[in-house]
């Protein structure tokens, strides 16, 4: 079984984690081999509807699925400085979404000013929030921020059940939950055709992809608004992506090879014609380019002749450039696929 003895720090190790995805002794088909049998190869964009920023690796959590490898000791946060950078490269776009991820985004002390600057551009905003911020003291008035400027509310929610939530999140994570949640509700969140949108995301506590998203959507409506009230406007399935913390609980449990053999049998061209590095740019707190969250956090870096840092931006050349892909791909390709935005096929 692949290991990562011998890093000092395993999940940060970037490139140790791709020397394992991509070991010859792993039952694992090139994932570009996958492509090619779709016509997809090479995958390019087809343009950017979002702009993705993650500002900062600093949570009030250590969840044990994290592909960020984030929590209350990280420090890397996006600087002022490179925030005005990327939104003055965003103005004179028409790129429609800005997303806002982390970490808990919400810590970076320039949240709450990109967050009235992509809305001044007359853009879409994404918070991707873990819920047990907006109880934090220093955010007792997050909640009512976000509904003023009509901030969509993207919230991680691994069950319905306290023992999964906190199994995934640590001890009370799901109470403090709830508690958000109708924090939320009671400032319109989650009403059918309201304009505060309220999304939650659904990702697996094992080794295994997650069940069609609109089933496990009834589910969650149906439990959440029964035990404690709590409403919501849809649900997305994220698949566990092989890397940093989900990535050492794989090889530390022995489902490593397993997993990613489910992957690949689980390939989906239609999902994979989908994948969200198509139409996504995602911007690292230190201002440098990817195709993805995921490429972020493995630093995979945009390449092929493309801008590899915010103060090169290039629309013209992004938009159509060729994404890096590797063997953690068929994360996002397997079953009805996997994105920031849910299933995609």
């Amino acid at each position: 079984m692949p290991t990562l003895k011998g890093t000092n720090h395993p999940l940060a190790a970037a490139a140790g984690q791709l020397r394992i995805l991509n070991q010859p002794g792993a039952p694992v088909k090139p994932f570009h081999q996958a492509l090619a049998g779709s016509g997809l190869h090479p995958l390019l964009a087809t343009g950017i509807q979002v702009f993705q920023l993650n500002v900062g690796k600093l949570c009030n959590q250590t969840c044990r699925h994290c592909h960020v490898d984030a929590g209350p000791d990280r420090r890397e946060i996006m600087s002022r400085e490179t925030a005005e950078l990327c939104m003055k490269k965003l103005a004179p776009t028409d790129i429609p979404v800005v997303d806002i991820t982390g970490g808990a985004p919400e810590l970076n002390p320039n949240f709450r000013w990109i967050v009235d600057e992509a809305k001044r551009q007359g853009r879409r905003v994404m918070d991707r929030c873990n819920l047990t911020v907006l109880l934090l003291p220093s955010q007792a008035d997050l909640a009512e921020f976000l509904a003023a400027r009509q901030v969509e509310v993207v919230a991680s929610l691994p069950h319905y059940s306290a023992e999964r939530t906190d199994a995934q999140r640590g001890e009370n994570v799901f109470e403090k939950s709830i508690q958000a949640l109708r924090l939320l509700n009671g400032l319109g969140y989650g009403a059918p055709d309201g304009a505060l949108q309220l999304n939650l995301v659904y990702n697996p506590t094992g080794a295994f992809l997650p069940p069609a998203q609109h089933a496990v959507e009834a589910d969650f409506r149906r439990e959440l608004r029964r035990r404690h009230g709590v409403e919501f406007n849809r649900l997305y399935t994220i698949a566990n992506m092989p890397i940093s913390r989900f990535l050492e609980f794989l090889l530390r449990t022995g489902n490593y090879d397993g997993y990613m053999q489910r992957l690949i049998q689980a390939y989906n061209p239609r999902a994979a014609a989908a994948v969200m590095c198509r139409y996504t740019l995602s911007i690292g707190w230190d201002g440098v380019l990817y195709d993805c969250d995921f490429n972020q956090m493995i630093e995979l870096t945009v390449n092929h002749g493309a801008p590899t840092h915010i103060r090169d931006f290039d629309l013209a050349v992004l938009a159509r450039r060729r994404i890096v892909t590797g063997q953690h791909c068929y994360g996002c390709t397997a079953g009805a696929g996997s994105s920031c935005g849910g299933a995609t096929a």
